[in-house]
């Protein structure tokens, strides 16, 4: 039988990988757009690793920092969008 704490583990894991592979694309892509949608890909897997973790250990803290990282994460993307935008110019 499948225990929650096996769920987490196999949850996490799967995250880290992910979040290889888009540290890889940020790494090699070829252009700022695919970076930048790389580490937008990676603010995202942390917010989730985070409400993982928050279950994981019933700490509710961490979802609340979670959405926190997320507000941030979003208005760091606005800005770097905003200036790819302007580097067209």
């Amino acid at each position: 039988m499948i225990d929650m704490s096996d769920t987490f583990l196999v949850t996490t894991a799967l995250l880290l990988v992910f979040m290889i592979f888009s540290l890889l694309r940020a790494m090699l892509g070829p252009t700022p757009a695919d970076r930048a949608v790389a580490l937008d890909t990676i603010n995202t897997l942390v917010v989730a690793a985070m409400i993982v973790g928050g279950a994981a250990f019933n700490e509710p803290i961490y979802v609340d920092v979670a959405i926190v990282y997320a507000l941030l994460s979003f208005i760091t993307t606005l800005y770097i969008a905003n200036h790819l935008e302007g580097e067209g110019e």
